[in-house]
């Protein structure tokens, strides 16, 4: 088949969840199929401003054919955020919800009309994810004939009245979890649009040559920590996070653990000698730096898949997670390899587990590989993508 991946931006310059699951996808499906790939993209880097910056209408990128096109209007942030507070407060009329999802970009009409001229051109559609301009009118053009990858989890943008239609335009689905099936079939009306039993998600690869020692040398530490990976944000409930820790350390002062912090900071990090902040690393110190600790955590309640969690798993190390994040809580359950906690407590609880079994840690990092093998190697999610773009 001919199958054309259609994503907001795309580029080995780009970085964002969405958009880097799209590129590995396609690419991967190239490599693993004999589907010929292509994508249809917008010009932009930024998704904050969404200027211009690639030159070229037409690009191999990896070996696959890349179409670019123009964005008519960059984002002006004060207008948007004043539309979006009467969006978010359910008040704004269709017509007010349609102008919020131009004024957030990226506005690309020559996409879609390429998208609608070229339909026939193309056996399949794979779009990336729900709440762009490029999907929501993308879809309309093409129908039945897409594959929507929605990335959804629970927010305020979910419930915006414009995407009920939306979600009942493509041919099928394909979900990153069986949590986020869920809270799409319990928002729309998609109960009866096949997903052909596919779950997908990312692929987690970690290289050969990890080593904790590496890292514990390189940043000089020598204690017991655990860590962090992400952006330091107060959406990433980072703040709770720093709490915790040093509610833990003062009901256990005698402890040296540490806690380590490797993303950028969009918030302040406490000042303390017992909280390490690395800022933005690279791979290989990241993958070192997780195979170093005792354990990963992480906060946050937004999660729509968690490629660190799963990157965890696969360095065999243990999870510990929140339970006010429904996707993390079915990793820990299906996985048998982490732990969800339900306020300080139980976080104290879990802390104490995981820093005091070893025996049972290490038979949770075998059950975090083979649970990561099974679901996340892209040769299976390739098969099971293919399995749905089959069966339309």
């Amino acid at each position: 088949m001919k199958i054309c991946f259609v994503v907001q931006r795309y580029g080995e310059e780009v970085n964002g969840g969405a958009e880097v699951h799209a590129k590995q996808l396609a690419e991967h499906v190239a490599e693993y199929t004999e589907h010929t790939v292509e994508v249809a993209t917008t010009k932009a880097i930024d998704y904050v401003t969404w200027k211009n910056e690639y030159e070229a209408d037409e690009e191999i990128v990896n070996g696959l054919k890349v179409y670019r096109f123009p964005v008519v209007n960059e984002r002006v942030q004060e207008k948007f955020n004043k539309v979006s507070e009467k969006v978010a407060s359910g008040q704004a009329s269709a017509v007010e919800q349609e102008n919020w999802m131009k004024l957030q970009g990226p506005e690309c009409p020559a996409l879609i009309d390429w998208l609608r001229d070229n339909k026939d051109n193309y056996d399949r559609f794979v779009f990336l994810t729900y709440l762009y301009y490029t999907t929501y009118y993308g879809l309309q053009a093409v129908g039945k004939k897409a594959v929507l990858i929605p990335t959804a989890h629970e927010e305020w943008t979910i419930h915006i009245p414009m995407f009920r239609n939306m979600f009942e335009l493509p041919g099928a689905f394909f979900y990153n979890t069986t949590e986020e099936k869920e809270l799409v079939n319990r928002l729309f009306n998609t109960r009866e649009i096949p997903d052909n039993g596919g779950i997908g998600g990312v692929g987690v690869e970690v290289p050969d040559n990890v080593s904790a020692d590496a890292f514990r040398e390189k940043y000089g530490i020598k204690d017991k920590f655990i860590i962090y990976v992400g952006r330091i944000d107060e959406n990433k409930c980072c703040p709770e996070l720093f709490t915790y820790f040093r509610e833990y350390k003062n009901r256990h002062k005698d402890s040296s653990l540490k806690l380590v912090l490797a993303g950028k900071e969009i918030i302040k990090v406490p000042k303390a000698d017992d909280i390490i902040s690395l800022g933005f690393i690279s791979e290989e110190d990241k993958f070192n730096a997780i195979a170093a600790s005792e354990f990963l955590v992480l906060p946050s309640r937004f999660e729509s898949l968690s490629i660190v969690v799963l990157e965890a798993m696969k360095l065999k190390r243990p999870v510990l997670v929140t339970a006010g994040c429904n996707v993390l809580v079915g990793h820990c359950i299906r996985s048998n390899a982490a732990l969800y906690y339900n306020g300080y407590y139980e976080f104290e609880g879990c802390m104490d587990y995981l820093l005091s079994h070893e025996a049972e840690c290490a038979l949770m990092g075998e059950n975090g590989i083979r649970y990561v093998d099974t679901n996340y190697s892209w040769k299976n999610i390739v098969d099971r993508l293919s399995g749905i773009l089959e069966s339309l």
